[in-house]
């Protein structure tokens, strides 16, 4: 079966996140001052096959602790979905 894995990166909150104080300056630039927080982090797709939900899920875990995030930096979080695409 395929299943769909939608994985959010994002830096951890106890750290500063420059990127996101560049957008929220930027955003002052053009008017906007309501913006408070901005915190920048990457959303990865990935189609995985896998004879069940539970391998699937393991696959992507090893995926994201070992390549897609860097848990020192970044915390992730995932949804994973039967897929109807082959």
């Amino acid at each position: 079966m395929i299943y769909t894995a939608e994985i959010n990166v994002m830096p951890l909150k106890e750290l500063l996140d420059p990127q996101g104080k560049a957008v929220v300056s930027g955003l002052k630039n053009l008017g906007i001052n309501e913006a408070k927080d901005v915190r920048i982090g990457k959303h990865i797709t990935i189609q995985i096959e896998a004879d069940t939900e539970k391998l699937a899920n393991e696959k992507v875990e090893t995926a994201c602790k070992k390549l897609l995030s860097n848990q020192v930096m970044e915390y992730y979080e995932f949804q994973l979905t039967a897929s109807s695409k082959q």
